[in-house]
């Protein structure tokens, strides 16, 4: 009994391993510069733009662990970047959840809020979250520049409609949340090195 457990346990650290790796290997490095540049010249602004996170479930925390490293941990020198989750005023999502609809409620913010200059980060495993999708749109009337972190499938709508999209080759969402979570690490390290 004992044997087939400790199987089992190695069994599930192989395939987590391997399945991260992969998904690791398939980010495509033009386009992670691309979105590590856009979020430093922002951070760096003199208009003092915005970034915006979203989520749903784990990408949500994702988003919110986001605003805070990068409003923390980026802060130095001429870098003071302004991150806001959109996914962490509560009150406000149910409101918009409940008088219009969930599928609005990064969209209706991202209106509110958003102005040309600011970045929105969109964080779905699928690619497929309709109030994600939604949100891109809005970004893009209001000419907001917008970065997609999806799995799943290389065709999925988050990475189709957004200006830079970070992929990654994974089919769960344990692995494709590691490495999300992971290139959000990433890019902080680049914006604090960029910076010196």
């Amino acid at each position: 009994m004992k044997e087939q457990e400790l199987s089992i346990e190695t069994d599930i650290i192989f395939d987590h391993h391997a399945k991260v790796n992969i998904a690791f290997a398939s980010i495509d490095h033009d386009q992670f510069k691309e979105a590590a540049e856009l979020l430093w010249l922002t951070s760096i602004s003199n208009y003092r733009n915005n970034i915006y996170t979203i989520g749903n479930g784990a990408s949500a925390a994702i988003a919110q662990h986001w605003a805070c490293d990068y409003t923390k941990g980026c802060k130095s020198g001429g870098i003071r970047p302004r991150v806001i989750s959109l996914a962490a005023n509560i009150p406000l999502m149910t409101a918009i959840s409940n008088d219009i609809s969930y599928e609005d409620v990064y969209a209706f913010q991202v209106n509110a809020f958003g102005q040309e200059g600011d970045v929105l980060v969109a964080i779905s495993s699928s690619g497929n979250s309709p109030n994600v999708v939604a949100a891109i749109k809005e970004a893009k009337k209001l000419k907001v520049k917008t970065i997609a972190l999806t799995g799943f499938s290389p065709d999925n709508e988050c990475a189709k409609l957004a200006d830079i999209s970070l992929y990654v080759d994974c089919d769960e969402y344990e692995a494709t949340e590691d490495v999300h979570q992971a290139i959000m690490h990433m890019i902080a390290k680049y914006i604090r090195q960029k910076n010196g």
